[in-house]
C-alpha cells in the first residue's frame, strides 16, 4: 500500500453526535478502551464507575468481589427492582490497532465491548438518575469483573448482588461483532452455551521409538481419544440438539525417537441443555477411562463444570422486544442466533428472570468486523446510543410490571 494513501483506521471518523450525552459515552468507552485492566485487577476502572455513580447520587457499594460495583438508583416512586449489568474485566491480548485510544498497557486489551458495556451503563444511570422522581421502582447497577473465565459473576452473588433489594427482573446487553450496527438482536431461551473444560492422562509405557513393540504407546491412544470424544455428538445425543466437544490442547514426549510414558489432551465441552451436558460428562470420562483399558494403559479424567448456558425468561424477553421495537422500530430489531459461546451473567438469570440481548457493531465500512477476542476487534461507536436507548426502554418497560 502506497504509504499516502490511508488506511481504514485512518479514514475513521466517529459518528455525528445527535444527542447531548453521546460525545461523553464516546470518550468514556476509549478510556476505558486505553486503560484496561483484567480480571480481579479493575482498579482504575472501578474507581471510574464508583465516582460517577456517586456523582449521579446513587448508593454505592465498593469492593465486591474485590474491584465490583453495585450502585443503586432508587426512584420516586415504589415498584419492582431492575438489575442493569455491565462486566469491566479486559483480555490478555496485544492490540494489533492503530486507533488513538488503544490500549496503552502492551498485552491487555479491551477485545471484547467491556468498555461499551460499561460506557452504556454509566449512561443510562446518568439519564435514569435525571428522571429519578418520576421513576416507579429501583434500578440496581452491577459493575463486575473478571467476566472473561474468572467466575466475577458468582463472587458478586455470593457477596450480597441480589440482596436488599432483590431484584425481579434482569437485563444485561452485549455489543456484538456479528450483526450489524443499528440492529439490536435477541431471543427466548438459551442464547449462549454452557463451558465445560475437561483434562486426560493416558498412563502407558514409554521405550525406544524403534521398539514400539516393547512399550504401551499414549500417543496412539491418546489419538484414538481425540477421535472418539467425536462421537459423543454424532452418537451419543439426538442430532437436532446442538453441542461441542473439542480438543484443544494435546502434548507428550520430549524427543522424536522416543515414545513417551504418558500423554495429555486438555478440552472443553458446550451444549445449551443440562440433560446434555450430564450426558457428554458421562460419555466423555467413559471414553478416556475405558478406551486405554484395551490396549493396557490407564486414562485418568478430570472434569470441570463452568458458566451454565445464558438462558431468556419468555415473558422478559417479550417486554424486552417490545419496549425496543417502540424506541428504535420494527426493522431495528431481529433474532439472534445463538452462540456456543459463554457468559457468566448466566448466574444471574438462573435466580432472577431476564434478558440477555445483542446491539450489533459490525461496519465493514470502518473495518469493524472482526470477531471478539481478536486483537482487532472494534466496534462502531453508533452501537453506544442505540445500546442506551435500548437498555432504557427494556428498564422502563420492566418497571412498569
Amino acid at each position: 500500500m502506497p504509504t499516502n494513501t490511508p488506511t481504514l483506521q485512518e479514514k475513521f471518523v466517529p459518528p455525528s453526535l445527535d444527542l447531548p450525552w453521546e460525545q461523553d459515552i464516546i470518550a468514556l468507552r476509549r478510556d476505558f478502551h486505553t486503560h484496561p485492566e483484567l480480571g480481579y485487577e479493575e482498579v482504575r476502572t472501578a474507581g471510574i464507575v464508583a465516582e460517577r455513580l456517586r456523582a449521579l447520587g446513587l448508593e454505592v457499594r465498593t469492593g465486591v468481589a474485590d474491584t465490583g460495583v453495585i450502585g443503586l438508583l432508587r426512584g420516586g416512586k415504589s415498584g419492582p427492582t431492575i438489575l442493569v449489568r455491565a462486566d469491566m474485566d479486559a483480555l490478555p491480548v496485544a492490540e494489533a490497532n492503530a486507533w488513538e485510544w488503544k490500549s496503552s498497557t502492551h498485552g491487555k486489551m479491551h477485545a471484547c465491548g467491556h468498555d461499551a458495556h460499561m460506557a452504556t451503563a454509566l449512561t443510562v444511570a446518568r439519564l435514569l438518575a435525571q428522571e429519578k422522581e418520576d421513576l416507579a421502582g429501583t434500578i440496581k447497577f452491577m459493575f463486575q469483573p473478571a467476566e472473561e473465565g474468572l467466575g466475577g459473576a458468582k463472587r458478586m452473588i455470593e457477596e450480597g448482588l441480589l440482596d436488599d433489594p432483590r431484584p425481579d427482573y434482569a437485563l444485561a446487553l452485549h455489543v456484538w461483532s456479528d450483526v450489524e450496527v443499528g440492529k439490536v438482536a435477541l431471543k427466548t431461551g438459551p442464547v449462549m452455551a454452557c463451558a465445560d473444560a475437561f483434562t486426560a492422562r493416558i498412563v502407558g509405557k514409554g521405550g525406544h521409538g524403534a521398539i514400539p513393540q516393547q512399550t504401551i504407546d499414549p500417543v496412539v491412544i491418546a489419538s484414538q481419544i481425540v477421535l472418539a470424544l467425536q462421537t459423543t455428538i454424532s452418537r451419543s445425543i439426538d442430532p437436532l440438539q446442538p453441542a461441542v466437544v473439542t480438543v484443544g490442547k494435546v502434548w507428550a514426549g520430549s524427543a522424536f525417537n522416543v515414545i513417551p510414558g504418558e500423554a495429555h489432551l486438555e478440552g472443553t465441552v458446550r451444549s445449551f441443555d443440562e440433560g446434555i451436558r450430564t450426558l457428554l460428562e458421562r460419555r466423555c470420562r467413559e471414553i478416556v477411562e475405558e478406551l486405554p483399558k484395551a490396549f493396557g494403559a490407564k486414562g485418568e479424567f478430570h472434569y470441570e463444570r463452568g458458566y451454565p448456558a445464558t438462558v431468556n425468561n419468555p415473558q422478559v424477553t417479550e417486554m424486552v422486544q417490545r419496549a425496543i421495537v417502540n424506541e428504535l422500530g420494527e426493522d431495528s430489531v431481529i433474532e439472534f442466533t445463538p452462540t456456543m459461546g459463554a457468559e457468566d451473567m448466566s448466574l444471574v438469570l438462573q435466580q432472577v428472570p431476564g434478558c440477555y440481548f445483542f446491539v450489533g457493531g459490525r461496519n465493514p465500512v470502518i473495518d469493524a468486523v472482526y470477531p471478539h477476542h481478536h486483537p482487532q476487534f472494534n466496534i462502531d461507536e453508533k452501537a453506544l446510543g442505540i445500546g442506551v436507548r435500548a437498555m432504557i426502554a427494556a428498564v422502563k418497560e420492566c418497571l412498569k410490571q
